[in-house]
């Protein structure tokens, strides 16, 4: 349980107590609001404190329950907010990893003799150090093993829609997703925000790790115009500098373009677009991915994102498909 830390010594600064009354203050909030939950007094039974045990509990008994504590990463008690962010963070990271472990796109150390390039395989070039001694010449490079990174399969930009209409709750499935996209293309994977402007969180490649993208990525809150081509194409340039042979934007958004724009333009020059909407809000997604000739999926639950993703990623083309998958071209992966 996470519990506020003792109060400053006598005599110490003096910081003014989170708000006991409920009040919400600007952009965040209060309890009383909170509260409106079932769970929330099981969940933080006092100001300051979040129980990760009976989060936990909550989430296994209700996946909905997830957006309650996306909820809380804006509640006016700082305390209860800070650690909000940190079950929420761990909770994305872990079931990122839930995904299959041959996931497209991992890049896998590999062997090769001669290389200019690469790490040392000491045990592997044992063989060939004696062979160079036992000839009594000098160690060649062909004698020596080394282990290179091979080619990436995958490189993926992540592109989140922060306009007014993503809530906590979408959110939370887009830093589901970032992370799903760091753990399955480590070399090769961008992260996107955009509403007005597009935003570079991760660029492609990039030393931020993944837990503070997904951080970054709960803090975010929805605001602004959604201006979708602008997203795209900055997506678009992310992905030219891969070297992955297979590119793909993932886009999380309901896809209520503000603006008129060239957005199916911009999304039929992709070279593979997956879009995952809202269950609730996904009518233009669908529209979108028809015109398209996207794959999409819809998002029940923000900690389901990462399998719905695998579901898109393996029916990578409506040619690998047969009449009873339930993924095709303009249609819907479901939850």
């Amino acid at each position: 349980m996470t519990r506020p830390p003792a109060g400053p010594p006598a005599g110490g600064p003096h910081r003014r107590p989170p708000s006991k009354s409920g009040r919400r203050e600007a952009g965040t909030t209060g309890r009383r609001e909170l509260a409106r939950h079932a769970r929330f007094a099981e969940i933080s039974p006092e100001v300051g404190v979040l129980d990760e045990e009976a989060a936990r509990r909550a989430l296994a008994e209700d996946p909905t329950a997830f957006e309650l504590l996306a909820a809380m990463t804006a509640a006016t008690d700082e305390r209860l907010r800070a650690a909000a962010f940190r079950l929420s963070s761990a909770l994305v990271l872990e079931r990122a990893r839930a995904g299959r472990a041959s996931a497209p796109g991992v890049s896998r150390l590999r062997p090769a003799r001669g290389a200019l390039d690469g790490d040392l395989d000491i045990d592997a070039s044992v063989e060939g150090v004696s062979a160079a001694r036992t000839e009594a010449r000098p160690v060649a490079h062909d004698d020596l093993i080394t282990v290179q990174w091979a080619r990436p399969r995958t490189a993926f930009a992540v592109v989140v829609d922060r306009s007014g209409s993503m809530s906590g709750a979408r959110l939370a499935a887009a830093a589901t997703v970032a992370a799903a996209c760091a753990l399955r293309a480590p070399q090769e994977h961008a992260v996107l925000s955009f509403a007005g402007t597009v935003e570079v969180i991760r660029p492609l490649t990039s030393g931020i790790e993944p837990a503070a993208v997904a951080e970054r990525l709960l803090r975010l809150r929805g605001h602004g115009v959604t201006r979708l081509a602008d997203a795209l194409r900055a997506a678009g340039e992310q992905l030219a500098q891969a070297r992955a042979r297979r590119r793909v934007v993932i886009l999380l958004s309901d896809c209520r373009s503000t603006d008129e724009d060239d957005t199916e333009q911009t999304a039929r020059g992709l070279p593979e677009l997956i879009i995952l909407a809202p269950a609730s809000d996904h009518d233009q997604a669908a529209r979108l991915a028809e015109l398209a000739g996207a794959r999409w999926g819809v998002l029940d639950h923000p900690l389901e994102a990462a399998a719905v993703l695998d579901r898109l990623l393996e029916a990578r083309s409506a040619a690998d498909l047969t009449v009873s998958d339930p993924v095709r071209r303009g249609r819907s992966a479901g939850p």
